[in-house]
């Protein structure tokens, strides 16, 4: 087949089926229009695809399945945002064939923008991250629903966490109409069944962030916790994509509008164009950071006065996407300070477990190794530990020669 009868395919995906739609570089139609039911989706490609032929899809659920299937039968799968496309045309009437042929023909004139094609292992890593989430939504809505029944009632709740187990027999108690009991009882076993899932979550991200080299390296990271620098690494993926920090900061969309035209140069707030978990969870730690780090509370002492409070914590949020992007080039945190960075990793080494420990180390031990591979603290001798006397750390390595391990 020569270059002349290369077709570039557009597929228009639906929940139970697609359309597909193919042109040649000239734009004539050379595949009509076929919708394909998903189910019969396999024998299709294997009588109509080529690995002459181009595809592109847009993404939507289940892309990456349908991706790896295709591109076993054709040359080249492209997926691409929605929102790129629409971009790029608007059509005022829009059907399945439209929306293949608009693919189709913007696939074979070059002008579709392919997103990066995660590995197997960074999509579990996302699918783990939106099951957390998940549950911590459905946790949320169940103690809402509770506080309102305190609210409608007048009621005060019992001292601390009022969903505790412990606290159940007390809202049993609670003398309500039939079904509003009921609602609440169900409303608390959809409390408990949500948190201890978000429970189960969190302890296999700390078993992977204990694993993976470059989770932990993102760790150290001021306000940095086990699902921050989990949700950050599964939303980045491979950090060579990035060539410099900014195409990072453009990629979470935390980078400003901007209108540079003629005479007229203008910012505006931030694209939010990338990856909103990315986006929120950096937000989230700015907040943190901005609170309790002695550099960024000089930091947005700094900008508060001029951009205001919410926009100063976004310029914070943005510089430390930036020191993400170093630290994951093998590059330590330069306003990191040893000590709190010395207690977070003890922290994490008891969440882990003494089973898990590599070899069977100590807490401390951990602690120490994971201290030396950041380069970090081989002055300190021991950390504080709350009201506890201060647990004694084992002697660093980095004495004992110039060369610093790299946890990347």
């Amino acid at each position: 087949m020569n270059e002349k009868r290369k077709r570039y395919i557009g597929l228009d995906v639906h929940k139970h089926y697609l359309v597909a739609l193919g042109v040649d570089a000239d734009l004539n139609v050379v595949l009509p229009m076929r919708r394909v039911e998903l189910s019969n989706l396999e024998s299709w490609m294997k009588k109509n695809l080529t690995k002459q032929d181009e595809v592109v899809l847009e993404m939507t659920t289940n892309t990456w399945q349908l991706y790896d299937e295709l591109s076993e039968y054709a040359g080249l799968v492209t997926v691409v945002h929605p929102p790129h496309v629409a971009l790029i045309t608007r059509s005022q009437v829009m059907n399945d064939k439209i929306a293949a042929s608009i693919l189709a023909r913007l696939l074979a004139k070059g002008l579709l923008v392919g997103v990066w094609v995660p590995p197997q292992e960074v999509r579990e890593l996302r699918g783990l991250v939106a099951q957390r989430q998940k549950m911590t939504r459905l946790a949320t809505q169940a103690k809402n629903r509770l506080h309102a029944v305190l609210q409608r009632h007048h009621l005060k709740p019992p001292a601390g966490n009022p969903f505790a187990k412990a606290n159940n027999n007390w809202w049993q108690a609670l003398r309500l109409g039939k079904l509003e009991k009921m609602n609440m009882q169900s409303d608390l076993e959809t409390l408990q069944f949500a948190e201890g899932q978000e429970g189960r979550v969190e302890k296999e991200m700390t078993m992977i962030a204990a694993e993976d080299e470059k989770i932990g390296r993102l760790m150290h990271i001021t306000s940095f916790g086990v699902i921050t620098a989990v949700t950050v690494f599964a939303a980045i993926g491979e950090i060579a994509r990035f060539s410099e920090p900014k195409k990072l900061v453009g990629y979470a969309g935390l980078g400003a509008r901007v209108h540079d035209s003629g005479m007229t140069t203008r910012t505006g707030k931030i694209t939010k164009a990338g990856r909103r978990d990315l986006r929120v969870a950096l937000v989230e730690a700015a907040h943190i950071a901005a609170q309790y780090h002695p550099h960024w509370k000089a930091e947005l002492a700094r900008l508060q006065p001029r951009l205001g409070y919410n926009k100063a914590i976004i310029a914070i949020a943005r510089k430390l996407l930036i020191t993400v992007w170093f630290v994951l080039q093998g590059k330590p945190d330069k306003y990191a300070e040893p000590q709190a960075v010395a207690q977070k990793m003890l922290k994490f080494a008891y969440a882990v477990g003494k089973a898990k420990r590599p070899k069977g180390q100590t807490a401390a031990q951990f602690a120490r190794l994971r201290m030396d591979a950041l380069g970090l603290g081989s002055e300190l001798t021991s950390i504080p530990w709350g009201s506890k006397k201060p647990i004694p750390l084992p002697p660093s390595k980095l004495k004992e020669r110039s060369d610093v391990p790299n946890l990347s």
